[in-house]
């Protein structure tokens, strides 16, 4: 079983301009880059990353730094870390352990610095008219 404890080194947010209303459309383009993987130990692999939140039209950036610290089984980590070393895409629970603890981290600092959050909200649906009746009859839908 492997696990991965994230740890935050470095946070990074500023806010350009006041966002007023009505608010234009804003494009939030996110990059979480894993920098490399590091064979600390035969049980130990250290991730650093940066995560960068940058806003189109550009009203703020956030940036966060860190290191993901990874446990377990011995041919469980040598196999992430060949993989690295064969430019393969990193393992799944690795990019999902990250990810969740800095875009918490960037949405808690969005809030902060009052500016839209880097993930998507749920969008409402409008409410339509009725639509019209389909002929009666037998309708299979799989």
């Amino acid at each position: 079983m492997i696990r991965v404890n994230v740890v935050i080194t470095n946070v990074s947010g500023e806010r350009f301009w006041d966002i007023r209303k009505p608010v234009p459309p804003i494009q939030i383009n996110t990059n979480l880059n894993l920098v490399e993987v590091e064979k600390k130990a035969d049980d130990l692999l250290e991730v650093p990353f940066v995560l960068t939140v940058n806003y189109n039209p550009s009203v703020a950036q956030i940036s966060l730094k860190g290191r993901a610290y990874v446990t377990g089984n011995k041919d469980e980590l040598e196999k992430i870390y060949l993989e690295y070393k064969d430019k393969k895409p990193p393992a799944p629970v690795l990019i999902q352990s990250i990810s969740n603890v800095v875009f918490v981290e960037s949405v808690i600092i969005s809030r902060t610095l009052n500016i839209p959050p880097p993930i998507p909200l749920p969008q409402i649906p409008q409410a339509k008219e009725p639509a019209e009746k389909k002929p009666s009859g037998v309708d299979y839908t799989a």
